[in-house]
C-alpha cells in the first residue's frame, strides 16, 4: 500500500508562495521532485537556494516525468488555467493557487476536466486550515451560535500602499480584472463559506482604485519584498485597491467585508465575527491561536487553540500541543495532509473539507458579482444555474 512517502510532487513557481508549497510537502513527507521556474536559469538557482533536487526546463519535461504524480501550480495568475489543464491531461493530481483561473469561464472548463478525469484537485484557500476555524466550522454546524445572522470583517493588507510599490498583480492581463478582491477578498468569502455553511447568493460593491499611477520597476520584484527599485515607467493602474462589499448568503444571514492592500500597518490581517441568536465567534489571522466567544448573559471567553478543547476536524488540523502557536505555514501543512491522504488513495473522497476546483471557481462567480455590481451600482446575484458538483453542467459565469 502506498504512503504518502511514495508520492512525489513538482511546483510551478519559485516566488514566496511557491516556496512554502515546498517547505510545506517536505514536513509532510512528500518527495519535491523538482521546481518549474519563470525560466531555465530561475527554475535553477530556486531549486538549488531551496536544495531542491533538480529543476525543470520545461513545462512539458515536468509532465513527462513519471516520478511526479502531483503538481502545484503557484505561477502567477493568468498562467494557472492552461498549466493546471495540462497538468490533468498528464494524469496529474492538481494543486492550484487561487485564483483558479482569470474568468469563470475557464475555472467551469477546469472543474469539468477534474469530474472528468477522476484526479484529485484543490485550490489553496489555506486560511481555512488554521486549527481554530476548522474547530468553528464545527462550532457553527453544531448550533453552537444558533441562527446565523450576521457576518462581517476584513482583509486589510499593506504591501501596495506607495506609487513605488510594484507586483505582477497590478496588470490586470496578469492578475486578473479583480485584483484585492481576487488576491486577498476572496480568501475571506470563501471561509466565510465554509464556516457557515451558506454561500454568498448577492453582493453590493463598491471597489475604489486611490492611487491611479505607479512606477514599474526595471527588474523583477518579489511579492511583498521591500526592496526598493529604481523606478521605470510610469503605469496606468485600472484595479482596486479596496472594496466594501455588502453581502446575502443563501441561508439568510447578512454580512458586509472591506478588503485593502493599501492600509498602512496591516500585514496580513483577515478578521471576521459570526453573530448568531445565542453567541457570536470572533477570529484574526494575525492572532490566530485565539479566538473570541461572545454571549449575551455569561462572561464572554477567549479560547485559546487547545486539541483537547476542540472539535475532531480542529484536532486534526493542529499539530502542536495548546501554547506552542501554529501559523500561516502550518496551514499549508494540514491543508496538504488533507488532500494527500486522497492522492495516496487515488481519488477525490467523498465530503473532504479541503477546497477543491469546485470551490475556487465559485470564488470566480461571486467575483463576477461583485465586478457587476460595482459597475452597476446595485445588488447582483450571484449567477450559479447550471452548477453542479457531478459530472453534469457548470455555469460559467457573467460573459458580458
Amino acid at each position: 500500500m502506498r504512503t504518502i512517502a511514495d508520492i512525489g510532487a513538482a511546483v510551478i513557481g519559485t516566488g514566496f508562495i511557491g516556496t512554502v508549497h515546498v517547505e510545506a510537502l517536505r514536513r509532510i513527507g512528500v518527495q519535491v521532485r523538482g521546481v518549474l521556474g519563470s525560466s531555465p536559469d530561475r527554475g535553477q538557482a530556486r531549486a538549488t537556494a531551496l536544495g531542491v533536487k533538480g529543476a525543470y526546463a520545461s513545462l512539458e519535461e515536468l509532465l513527462q516525468d513519471p516520478a511526479v504524480d502531483v503538481v502545484h501550480v503557484t505561477s502567477p495568475n493568468d498562467l494557472h488555467f492552461s498549466q493546471a489543464r495540462e497538468a490533468l491531461a498528464a494524469g496529474k493530481h492538481v494543486v492550484c493557487e487561487k485564483p483558479l483561473a482569470m474568468t469563470a469561464t475557464q475555472s467551469a472548463e477546469l472543474v469539468r476536466l477534474a469530474e472528468g478525469t477522476g484526479l484529485v484537485n484543490a485550490t489553496n484557500f489555506n486560511i481555512r486550515y488554521y486549527p481554530l476555524n476548522q474547530h468553528a466550522s464545527e462550532v457553527v454546524t453544531d448550533g453552537g451560535l444558533g441562527e446565523v445572522r450576521l457576518v462581517t470583517g476584513r482583509y486589510f493588507q499593506d504591501w501596495l500602499l506607495l506609487e513605488s510599490d510594484w507586483n505582477w498583480r497590478l496588470q490586470p492581463d496578469r492578475g486578473g480584472a479583480l485584483r484585492a478582491v481576487g488576491d486577498i477578498g476572496s480568501h475571506w468569502l470563501d471561509l466565510m463559506t465554509f464556516v457557515t455553511g451558506q454561500h454568498v447568493d448577492s453582493v453590493m460593491a463598491e471597489l475604489s482604485t486611490f492611487i491611479g499611477k505607479r512606477q514599474e520597476p526595471t527588474g523583477p520584484v518579489e511579492t511583498f519584498s521591500t526592496d526598493r527599485a529604481a523606478a521605470g515607467v510610469e503605469r496606468e493602474i485600472s484595479t482596486e485597491d479596496t472594496a466594501s462589499i455588502l453581502l446575502r448568503f443563501d441561508g439568510g444571514a447578512r454580512g458586509a467585508v472591506s478588503i485593502s492592500q493599501i492600509s498602512p500597518g496591516r500585514k496580513n490581517s483577515l478578521v471576521y465575527e459570526i453573530d448568531g441568536s445565542d453567541g457570536a465567534w470572533g477570529w484574526d489571522s494575525e492572532q490566530p491561536d485565539q479566538a473570541w466567544i461572545g454571549h449575551r448573559e455569561r462572561p464572554n471567553e477567549v479560547l485559546i487553540r487547545n486539541p483537547a478543547l476542540m472539535g475532531e476536524a480542529g484536532k486534526a488540523a493542529s499539530a502542536l500541543p495548546a501554547g506552542h502557536v501554529e501559523g500561516f505555514f502550518d496551514t499549508f501543512c494540514s491543508h496538504f495532509r488533507a488532500i494527500y491522504a486522497d492522492v495516496v488513495a487515488g481519488a477525490p473522497s467523498a465530503g473532504s473539507r479541503y477546497p477543491t476546483f469546485a470551490d475556487g471557481h465559485d470564488e470566480m462567480l461571486v467575483g463576477d458579482a461583485i465586478a457587476r455590481s460595482a459597475r452597476e451600482g446595485r445588488w447582483v446575484e450571484v449567477d450559479r444555474r447550471g452548477v453542479t458538483t457531478a459530472a453534469g453542467s457548470v455555469t460559467t459565469g457573467e460573459t458580458s
